[in-house]
């Protein structure tokens, strides 16, 4: 079963989840907003070494607790590592109060009927009990919907309930993210058949579980209230999806019960080259913009 105190704090926390995920395709594009170009690592090893090291800082950064920043979804290597000789997921528990996920998938099929499913995982149970073991909270997975095509994005969300049970299997609370791509003209009529499709797998999930749901800013507003209120559904949570923080934040705002789960918005800003004092400050700055929004709604 989930810990009690950390599923009180996903429930009804006010703040938002650090998306810390970006895993191996997306890490040089990660670490060169982050000013380290590809040319200063001369292996896959040192990439991942930098890229904790830039996790761990913005985790240590003074800014980032519990108060504002309720939980943080972590790539399965960041995982395994140790901040300051501390598990990374304990760390963060323990010293930040900021709960931890996992980012289970392992990236995207090709795309059929308009969708990209996720790709096999065959050793999925094996990370979930060490996951568990670990002292992780609960998971993440992400698909993609290019088109509002209906046998496409009815696949899409039965697999990701297909996995969230699984999850749940292990006494995790899995975070599904169908994730509509925010530049497709159709996007507000994918976004009706994703609200029916979900609605539609949460009559799945046993009355004693909850799942969480990480969704792409909507284009109506509210558009996915009937979620917000689901005795199934923990949380939901919005990506910014490719918008700049500013535009992502009046979304969000415009949501009523929606918090944030960012990755570049929240690394926006920050650099290798900047001293502690400075970074902080602009970490700060960000993390009280995306805490405002995320109680606003």
């Amino acid at each position: 079963m989930p810990n009690q105190t950390q599923a009180d704090q996903m429930r009804a926390g006010g703040g938002f989840i650090a998306a810390l995920d970006q895993s191996g395709g997306s890490t040089p594009k990660a670490l060169k907003l982050y000013g380290i170009e590809e040319d200063a690592y001369g292996s896959e090893a040192e990439m991942f070494d930098l890229i904790h090291q830039m996790r761990s800082r913005i985790i240590k950064s003074p800014a980032f607790t519990g108060d504002k920043v309720i939980g943080a979804i972590l790539f399965e290597m960041t995982m395994d590592r140790d901040i300051d000789g501390t598990p990374t997921a304990t760390y963060l528990w323990e010293k930040r109060h900021v709960v931890p996920f996992l980012k289970v998938d392992k990236g995207l099929a090709d795309s059929t009927d308009g969708v990209k499913l996720m790709k096999p995982m065959p050793e999925l149970d094996a990370t979930l009990e060490k996951a568990v073991a670990k002292g992780i909270f609960g998971t993440k997975m992400r698909s993609v919907i290019d088109a509002a095509n209906p046998a496409g994005i009815a696949a899409n969300i039965a697999q990701q309930f297909e996995i969230g049970h699984q999850i749940l299997g292990h006494g995790l609370v899995p975070i599904l993210e169908p994730e509509v791509t925010i530049s497709i003209p159709d996007k507000a009529e994918a976004e009706d058949i994703v609200l029916a499709e979900i609605l539609k797998g949460l009559e799945s999930v046993p009355a004693d579980q909850q799942v969480m749901l990480k969704l792409s800013l909507p284009t109506k507003a509210n558009q996915y209230a009937a979620l917000v209120d689901h005795p199934r559904v923990m949380r939901v949570v919005a990506l910014s999806g490719g918008y700049a923080r500013n535009e992502a934040n009046e979304k969000l705002a415009a949501n009523r019960g929606i918090i944030a789960s960012f990755s570049r918005a929240l690394t926006e800003g920050l650099s290798a080259r900047q001293a502690d004092e400075d970074f902080d400050r602009t970490l700060a700055a960000t993390i009280d913009t995306t805490h405002r929004a995320s109680v606003a709604g």
